[in-house]
């Protein structure tokens, strides 16, 4: 209080916003003139500008006859500009320097808090402005004084032209094509420097006329600086209740958000980062970093992160490529979108590096020329895929850029065998799109491999693996035939030979493990994901299983193969071990199944619950592998079409392939109905055909 009584109101000023003006009023700052020259002196010659970019050049007479200028200096801008010679062209008609040109640049970007004010009569009168231009000398004419010098050393150069040269030499022109621009380089060129700079010289200039200070028109203008009228309509915007108006004057977090360093919008900071959940944390840093050890991964996420959590989330959107996480194809490239280089869809570009990274599951070394022959995409992409997770060598190939991270494999088993059955899953679709070789399937480089510590166990090791495995595997076969016995012992009255079907069962050994993949050499001769398959599932305490364990291993074989009959009622013994597969790498870690199951456990299982192995006919040259020439069907399902079925089961033990008119006469004479077409395919469809 006592400070506003020291700081009485002396008066009070009504303030008014004009509006004629609004959107056409700039502020023009001139540079610096000599003391001797005043505004009046200054004469503009003409004035022009852009309105789009806020572009202004004025021309200025100069006064020649000022003490302060100096004469000599001006005839000789004017001759090197002009030379000797004067017409409509020069830039000085008075072979001297008596006019100055002036561009203009934007003095602030910013100009909503600046306004004209004019004082009247007690009443401030307040116009915003709508650009603050500086104008400083243009120096264009220098530049067309080195042209005219270039071009007069040019003519002396060349000398006198003479009717009896020769012409000039024939020169080759080379004619390009370019190649489609894709949206991200178009982006990069429409942002270009180039490319702004043409869309300037573009916009053509607006000639304006300059009216001086004292002419009538400025006058009548100069009233466009008033209020036309001091009602409260036009004024509103003035009317602010004082919390408003400080609002107005101080707008909240205006002055941080400007001060903040740009940053480009790909870029994330750790601070940043760590506020998003774990998913979203770990996508993002598996997405810039492509290749990353676990143990890395846990230093960026910060202390008291759960590894299991992150575990979890990171088999989202990663695979396990030699110990380490590498991000999924689908991660990089989303769906709908293309390649920047051939224009390719994203799938085709998924295919192409899944089969990459399935190489490096396979060997530490992937040849660039091979993958490009089975993938058949441009070097580019190729190029791009490698580069994500390998380093060029020198008259070797692409290696993958991280060592072998053994510690990782030895503290989570379980993360590597669902990672391994993944991988799998992944070959055998990669198989079918590219219709892989066997020398595609094999490593090329098993004794370096071997001899490599980094990538595989040593000989000791893989030795100890293999007598445990044995071990724990003969324990194991001796219970189940044991159970297998009784099990056939209650299932025999119920069981009927079938006429005319051939039923095969192979002996197979003991020893012989179960291969889990389509082509199980392929798999055998490798590593998958660092895993060797030598090495087999984890020991269980103690050395052997307890009896109800192998209660539950059969139980869950038998649901399984129930199941799975009962969907598809014809498989091959390839097929069924694909989906035991992808059955076992969608349970949890450390479920009764990953204890190890044989092909002749799989067989056993597959004859117990009610399938019969049918001997079809195929051709000797043939080049099915043998799971694949091994077909089991059900006999039974318990539907209408249990008879249709068994008709062309023993049609096709006859023959593996029958045409569709023989396959329809069998089912009328069998099934004693005059099945047509539309029923016939039905049949198929339902039964079996997908196999054939």
């Amino acid at each position: 209080m006592a400070n506003e009584e020291d700081d009485p109101i002396i008066q009070e000023i009504d303030v008014f916003l004009a509006r004629s003006l609004l959107e056409k009023l700039y502020l023009f700052q001139y540079p610096i003139r000599p003391a001797s020259m005043t505004y009046d002196d200054v004469t503009h010659l003409s004035a022009k500008i852009k309105p789009k970019q806020q572009k202004v050049e004025l021309e200025m007479a100069i006064d020649t006859l000022n003490p302060n200028y100096c004469r000599s200096k001006g005839e000789q801008i004017a001759l090197n500009v002009d030379g000797t010679c004067t017409d409509e062209t020069s830039t000085y008609s008075s072979k001297l320097m008596d006019k100055q040109t002036f561009c203009s640049s934007q003095a602030a970007s910013n100009v909503s808090r600046y306004a004209a004010a004019v004082y009247k009569k007690g009443e401030l009168h307040l116009t915003p402005l709508h650009g603050i231009l500086q104008l400083r000398p243009s120096f264009t004419y220098l530049d067309k004084a080195d042209a005219k010098h270039r071009e007069r050393e040019a003519a002396n150069e060349g000398g006198d032209s003479s009717q009896d040269e020769a012409e000039d030499d024939v020169k080759q022109i080379t004619v390009r094509f370019s190649r489609p621009e894709t949206e991200q380089a178009r982006q990069r060129r429409v942002q270009s420097y180039e490319f702004l700079q043409k869309r300037q010289a573009e916009e053509h200039w607006v000639h304006l006329h300059y009216y001086g200070l004292k002419d009538s028109r400025s006058e009548h203008e100069r009233q466009y600086l008033f209020s036309q009228g001091h009602g409260l309509a036009e004024n509103t915007e003035l009317i602010k209740s004082p919390s408003e108006y400080l609002m107005m004057l101080m707008p909240p977090g205006v002055e941080e958000e400007n001060d903040k360093p740009m940053a480009p919008s790909n870029v994330l900071s750790m601070a940043q980062l760590r506020t998003l959940p774990l998913a979203d944390q770990i996508k993002i840093l598996m997405k810039n970093v492509k290749v990353m050890p676990f143990a890395n991964l846990m230093s960026l996420l910060g202390s008291g992160t759960d590894p299991a959590a992150v575990l979890r989330c990171v088999q989202q959107v990663a695979l396990l490529v030699q110990g380490n996480w590498v991000v999924k194809s689908d991660v990089l490239y989303p769906k709908d979108t293309s390649s920047p280089h051939s224009g390719v869809p994203a799938e085709v570009l998924c295919r192409g590096r899944d089969f990459v990274m399935w190489k490096f599951t396979q060997d530490r070394w992937v040849v660039r020329k091979e993958v490009a022959a089975v993938t058949k995409l441009c070097p580019e992409d190729v190029k791009d895929f490698l580069e994500h997770m390998s380093v060029a060598r020198i008259n070797k190939g692409w290696e993958f850029m991280l060592p072998y991270d053994e510690d990782f494999v030895k503290k989570h088993p379980d993360i590597v065998q669902r990672q391994q059955m993944l991988w799998m899953g992944i070959q055998a679709k990669l198989e079918k799109v590219y219709n892989l070789l066997k020398e595609h399937l094999t490593p090329k480089k098993q004794e370096a491999q071997s001899a490599h510590p980094s990538l595989v166990s040593g000989e000791q090791r893989v030795n100890m693996a293999k007598a445990k495995v044995k071990q724990n595997y003969g324990q194991l076969e001796k219970e189940f035939q044991k159970q297998k016995a009784e099990m056939k012992a209650k299932d025999t009255s119920a069981r009927t030979d079938v006429p005319n079907v051939r039923i095969k069962e192979e002996p197979v050994s003991v020893e012989e493990p179960m291969e889990t993949s389509a082509h199980g050499e392929g798999l055998n001769n490798g590593l998958v994901n660092g895993l060797h398959p030598a090495q087999g599932p984890p020991e269980p305490p103690n050395g052997h299983r307890p009896g109800g364990c192998i209660d539950r291993v059969a139980q869950e074989l038998k649901a399984f193969v129930s199941s799975t009959f009962k969907k598809q009622f014809v498989l091959t013994l390839s097929e069924l071990k694909r989906l035991f597969n992808l059955h076992l790498a969608s349970l949890p870690p450390g479920h009764t199944l990953f204890s190890g199951i044989s092909d002749k456990m799989l067989q056993d299982m597959v004859l117990d619950t009610g399938c019969k192995q049918i001997l079809v006919p195929f051709p000797p040259q043939t080049a099915a592998s043998p799971d694949e020439l091994k077909v089991y069907a059900l006999w039974e399902a318990g539907d209408t079409y249990d008879q249709h079925r068994q008709v062309l089961l023993e049609i096709f033990s006859k023959n593996y392939r029958v045409r569709r008119n023989v396959i329809q006469n069998q089912l009328s004479q069998e099934c004693g109905e005059d099945l047509n077409k539309q029923e016939v395919d039905r049949v198929l469809k339902v039964s079996f055909c997908s196999l054939w």
